[in-house]
């Protein structure tokens, strides 16, 4: 059951700060490989245009700084959060000024450094998330969370893709840094608890970078993480250009990844993140990874029977909702393999290692399918797919581990035992053994 201390007020706040993020991801990882078909790039080169989000794979380089740096009055989280957010609401601003007509070169660049910004943003609001949730709590916070995520990814990739042809490069741009300005209106209203600060600032920066390697299946954990997604990251890489390529138009491939993946994607989270409440971790990741493997199945046969718009919206709509799913699983786990002190670096390293994988899965899926054909790369990358709930199963961590890392599989009261868990919003802290 959902904790009585999960307050609307912390879920809608941290569904803001993900929705910020997923926004600008969206467009430069769905839309952007359908203009940049639509212009004649080869499958190629928009499966090395997806290294642009290069920043997401290395930001754990840079993550013990946010954790050990910050402005005690401003808050240990929002000192990064807020400048972040105002530097790419500017980023995206000059973006909309830019004439993408003169050269792309200009345009990836910019693509890079807002990623860059978001990447570092995700630091401290990850660290913000494992500050705020309770381990009870997490399975429905991850479920809200990856929901936002996707909303902001959807509208980002569908949403102003289908408004692209209407508003043109400028206004979507302008759209865009607009619709993240109102999403940071809660950040900057909130106020950040002073708990836990003075541990933070006690611990080197070395200290910070090095807790997670000393922990007990630590290599084990980041093998799971690895190749949870593997399969999934190395279809969708190509879904965009086969929807393209069957003669889908902006809107059609718009409505398709806004309207249904949107509607499916939040449902699925939202429904993964209760169940995880209910199963046990290694449970949940297990089944949710079997039904993504189906979703990848789903286009192996899409792509072999020249599916109609119908057939495909079921697959989109089928495939958002395992993934919002199986995201919401594994996003719970990952919080439950990190330390309060070193939170936002230890989570930030299983996030890259999770984003490299499935980076380095994108990047190779235009070779893929460009020499296979798309039939035979959805094949092979439902084969992937199924590898994963078996691996999942196998590496996942035993019972035996300490405290800070064990899972809560057994009860919800779990999070009773760590009354410590939750500090609040505020600059007091709530009766929960504060």
């Amino acid at each position: 059951m959902r904790s009585p201390h999960l307050s609307w007020r912390r879920l809608g706040l941290l569904a803001s700060l993900y929705m910020c993020q997923g926004l600008p991801f969206g467009f430069f990882t769905q839309a952007l490989p359908v203009l940049l078909r639509k212009q004649g790039i080869s499958l190629e080169g928009i499966g090395l245009a997806s290294l642009l989000a290069l920043p997401w794979a290395l930001k754990f380089l840079w993550a013990p700084l946010v954790d050990r740096f910050f402005f005690p009055r401003l808050g240990r989280r929002r000192s990064w959060i807020l400048p972040l957010q105002g530097l790419t609401i500017a980023a995206l601003g000059l973006l909309a000024l830019r004439d993408p007509g003169e050269g792309l070169s200009s345009v990836l660049a910019a693509v890079l450094i807002v990623n860059l910004l978001s990447a570092t943003q995700d630091i401290a609001t990850d660290g913000l998330a494992v500050d705020l949730l309770a381990p009870g709590e997490r399975g429905l916070a991850n479920g809200i969370q990856v929901a936002g995520y996707r909303a902001g990814m959807i509208v980002g990739g569908g949403a102003l893709l289908v408004l692209f042809d209407r508003l043109g490069w400028g206004l979507t741009f302008a759209l865009m840094a607009l619709s993240i300005a109102l999403l940071s209106i809660p950040t900057l209203l909130a106020r950040e608890a002073a708990c836990g600060r003075e541990g933070a600032r006690s611990s080197s920066v070395v200290a910070i970078a090095t807790s997670f390697w000393k922990r007990p299946h630590a290599r084990q954990v980041l093998a799971l993480i690895v190749v949870y997604k593997l399969g999934d990251a190395f279809a969708v890489g190509m879904l965009r250009p086969f929807l393209t390529d069957l003669g889908l138009s902006l809107a059609d491939i718009g409505w398709l990844l806004g309207a249904v993946g949107f509607v499916a994607g939040l449902l699925g989270a939202l429904a993964g993140g209760a169940l995880v409440l209910r199963l046990v971790r290694r449970s949940s990741l297990v089944g949710f990874a079997v039904l993504q493997a189906a979703s990848v199945l789903g286009y192996a046969y899409a792509a072999r029977a020249e599916a109609g718009v119908p057939l495909l919206a079921a697959l989109c709509a089928f495939e958002h909702f395992a993934g919002g799913m199986a995201t919401a699983a594994l996003f719970t786990c990952m919080m439950d393999w990190t330390d309060r002190e070193s939170a936002a670096t230890d989570y930030t390293l299983q996030a890259s290692a999770m984003v490299i994988a499935t980076g380095v899965a994108s990047a190779a899926s235009g070779f893929s399918a460009g020499r296979l054909g798309y039939p035979l790369h959805f094949s092979l990358a439902a084969v992937l797919a199924a590898l994963s709930p078996v691996l999942a199963y196998l590496l996942f961590p035993s019972a035996r581990l300490p405290a800070k890392l064990a899972l809560e599989e057994a009860s919800q009261g779990q999070s009773d035992k760590h009354p410590a868990q939750a500090p609040c919003l505020t600059d007091r802290c709530t009766r929960r053994g504060r």
